[in-house]
């Protein structure tokens, strides 16, 4: 499955943006989906993340209450809303996709098979 995020940009803190998942070559709502993001000199961290059937979502403690993460598999598509931003949520955002079935290590990047190419998030003080 291919995967191609978009909506990353400038924002003053406190503001929000709407990073958007397209994923094309596979039956999507076969795979759970994942956002991580990776700020520079540091790895790659877990943010959210949805179940095949979009019927679970996960997060990281520091978002929860200002993410929010959903799909429409009919659109093929998987959305990150990030609200309230804050400095030390700048990093580079990436969408990530994997079979469907065991999911309780929905936090280990190397559990995922297919990645986009990122999208910035840079965040104003």
């Amino acid at each position: 499955v291919q995967l191609v995020e978009s909506g990353g940009g400038l924002v003053q803190a406190g503001g929000s943006l709407r990073l958007s998942c397209a994923a094309s070559g596979r039956t999507f709502s076969n795979y759970a989906v994942a956002w991580f993001r990776q700020a520079p000199g540091k790895e790659r961290e877990f943010v959210a993340a949805i179940k095949w059937s979009g019927d679970s979502t996960y997060y990281t403690d520091s978002v929860k209450g200002r993410f929010t993460i959903f799909r429409d598999n009919a659109k093929n598509t998987a959305v990150l809303l990030v609200n309230s931003l804050k400095p030390e949520d700048m990093a580079v955002y990436y969408c990530a996709a994997r079979w469907k079935g065991y999911y309780s290590d929905y936090e280990i990047p190397g559990r995922y098979d297919y990645w986009g190419q990122g999208t910035q998030v840079t965040v104003s003080s």
